[in-house]
């Protein structure tokens, strides 16, 4: 209560020197922007930090905290039925040995595995029809021309022969538990549509490999984890997630012109009454950009998604039965908006130099008590994420060696995701509708050999 009446008597403050300053008692329009863009920018990122811890300690309790998930015990399902595992492949020759072997090691009695080439300008389709010759489980489907992810998916849905499918992609690596860990939920909820999983970075041999170790534990995690304690999540993992079937049928299926199909089947999906469930022990692991060209495409492309999504199912909002989705619609929009006025604040400063004026604004880049608040909630952040996600490493505690790299991520956030957002939205804006969604080459970061 101490810091919030601070801010108002700051704001209070500050309206009335405007006030008393002004021959016509009119307030400056960049002053009255100024006050409320600069205390939205500061405790907008600290109140959802808080809002998102809260919520992933409560997953943890609820679920996390129990002795199966602590010593690791794989559950035993009331039935196996058979599962069709789904890989849209564009130029992935260089990865799809390591993931189809991966694959073939799976605990579990009944699967196929569906691999869908699609018009890669590699040697995808050769390595894929030499694996199908050695190994029973496996189909592959050619699709000549490069028609999208979503189509692939699309493509290999109606193929499968199973009622639950297991998508991924064709560089990631599946624990060999993971499709038992998705399926339970399942078998033990008729209205689950989705269950994504939990993807683990493969690459961590530079600074943004390991920032994004880091990220994935302190930051997609806990929102995940957060997300579902309230309700909806915003988004399963492209990279790894499970269906029911008859929910894809029932919503169809993913959109081909959705430039990221994972958000927007996940909103159809939700939209229609389908629950989507975490579940962190459905571990995968992937490679991710590790240039900073890689990742700004990669950033922006998600950023674009996201406002395609905002844009597509604004109307479908105004039923009644959508609300559950309100929340998660506004905390979007809002996050979109918080990064316009980011680049505003910026302007507005630079506007200060230009005409001398002094402005008081710099404090939260300075070490000033509201700095120091951001950047304490930024360690609480990222050593309760860190503390909860450790268990899903390679071994115990795997995870803790990269808080000290997270000290940078605030500033890679700040800069990286404000750009991005900006880029992506506008991206989106001026996307005609109905334009087909393909694959792009993608940076898979520098592995070790």
């Amino acid at each position: 209560m101490d810091i919030v009446q601070t801010w108002l008597s700051e704001i209070v403050h500050e309206l009335s020197v405007n006030l008393q300053g002004s021959g016509q008692g009119l307030l400056s329009f960049r002053h009255v922007l100024s006050v409320f863009m600069d205390d939205f920018i500061f405790y907008y990122p600290v109140f959802m930090a808080y809002l998102w811890m809260m919520g992933a300690i409560i997953f943890y309790l609820r679920f996390e905290r129990s002795r199966a998930y602590q010593m690791g015990t794989v559950p035993s399902l009331v039935q196996y039925p058979p599962v069709s595992i789904l890989i849209p492949c564009y130029n992935e020759a260089e990865n799809i040995r390591e993931t189809l072997a991966a694959l073939l090691r799976q605990n579990y009695p009944n699967f196929e595995i569906i691999a869908i080439n699609d018009g890669s300008k590699d040697n995808t389709l050769e390595v894929l029809q030499e694996l199908a010759t050695q190994h029973p489980q496996l189909r592959v489907v050619n699709l000549d021309t490069n028609q999208g992810k979503a189509m692939g998916l699309k493509t290999a849905a109606l193929l499968a022969n199973s009622e639950y499918l297991i998508c991924i992609d064709g560089d990631a690596l599946l624990a060999s538990d993971a499709i038992v860990w998705m399926l339970r939920h399942f078998l033990a909820n008729p209205t689950v549509g989705a269950v994504t999983g939990n993807p683990r970075i493969r690459n961590r041999s530079t600074l943004l490999g390991r920032i994004q170790v880091g990220e994935f534990s302190a930051i997609i995690g806990m929102i995940k984890r957060a997300q579902r304690s309230y309700g909806r999540v915003f988004t399963v993992s492209g990279v790894i997630a499970a269906f029911r079937k008859s929910a894809l049928h029932d919503v169809g299926y993913w959109s081909n012109d959705m430039v990221t199909e994972d958000i927007d089947i996940s909103w159809k999906l939700q939209l229609a009454g389908w629950s989507i469930y975490f579940e962190p022990n459905a571990l995968c692991w992937v490679l991710m950009p590790e240039t900073l060209t890689g990742l700004w495409r990669q950033r922006v492309r998600w950023a674009q998604g996201g406002t395609e999504v905002l844009l597509r199912y604004f109307k479908a909002l105004f039923r009644w039965s959508s609300r559950s989705m309100w929340i998660l619609y506004g905390e979007c929009l809002v996050s979109t908006v918080w990064a316009y006025l980011i680049l505003g604040y910026l302007v507005n400063r630079m506007l200060d130099v230009v005409l001398g004026e002094q402005s008081q604004s710099l404090q939260y880049l300075s070490p000033s008590w509201t700095s120091m608040i951001l950047s304490v909630t930024c360690l609480i952040q990222f050593a309760l994420s860190l503390a909860i996600d450790s268990r899903y490493e390679y071994k115990k505690g795997g995870a803790a060696k990269y808080y000290y790299w997270m000290v940078w991520y605030p500033i890679a956030y700040w800069f990286i995701n404000v750009g991005t957002t900006i880029a992506g939205s506008i991206k989106a804006l001026r996307k005609k509708r109905g334009q087909r969604a393909v694959w792009v080459t993608l940076d898979r970061g520098v592995r070790k050999k």
